[in-house]
């Protein structure tokens, strides 16, 4: 996709009502410090358009992030954040769970875990609950940068056991720094709109 235009047009809260938008929505999903910011920065060809941070936990609001207008990319705040209480942690989920059941415009939801680790457990009550909700998740393995080529192969396996993911299920590795995976990830999100 040629990105002509990103605007954040849309910004909730965990009192907010969730918005039934005009365009088809893709969602991504991820834990903490996945590389979520950098990964939407990447895909929308802008520096630094989502905020990165080096302090985990960064997004508690869910963006919408209109493309062109012809769809909203919309970030959910990261999950298994150790330093949020409790409270905070179940309002995220609630949140994130209403977006999940309310979007009538939600054509797919991305997860992305970070390739370097074996999937955590919270990686993986995240993906059996995408599930549960009715999607099926498009895997992203993020910071495809750090490792050599020649270990990419057996992290792949691991993320792939790891969540459980059958031969059919879709994972795109992906660098946000080399831009490698992006343009395969781009074609995979435009077959769900």
């Amino acid at each position: 996709m040629i990105i002509k235009k990103v605007n954040l047009d849309i910004v909730i809260g965990v009192t907010s009502a969730i918005p039934q938008t005009e365009l088809p929505e893709v969602a991504f999903a991820g834990k903490s410090n996945v590389g979520k910011s950098s990964l939407i920065n990447a895909l929308m060809n802008r520096k630094s358009y989502a905020r990165t941070s080096s302090q985990p936990g960064k997004t508690q609001t869910i963006n919408y992030y209109n493309i062109n207008d012809a769809m909203f990319l919309v970030d959910l705040p990261g999950y298994g954040y150790a330093n949020a209480n409790q409270q905070v942690k179940a309002k995220w989920g609630k949140m994130v769970e209403k977006y999940l059941k309310v979007s009538k415009q939600l054509r797919q939801v991305f997860l992305l875990i970070d390739i370097r680790h074996d999937p955590s457990a919270n990686d993986k009550m995240m993906y059996d609950w995408i599930v549960a909700n009715g999607y099926h998740p498009v895997i992203i393995a993020t910071k495809l940068d750090k490792l050599k080529r020649s270990q990419i192969p057996k992290h792949v396996k691991a993320v792939r056991t790891g969540l459980g993911l059958e031969k059919d299920d879709i994972l795109i590795p992906v660098s946000s720094q080399t831009k490698q995976g992006i343009p395969e990830l781009w074609e995979t999100i435009e077959q769900y709109l």
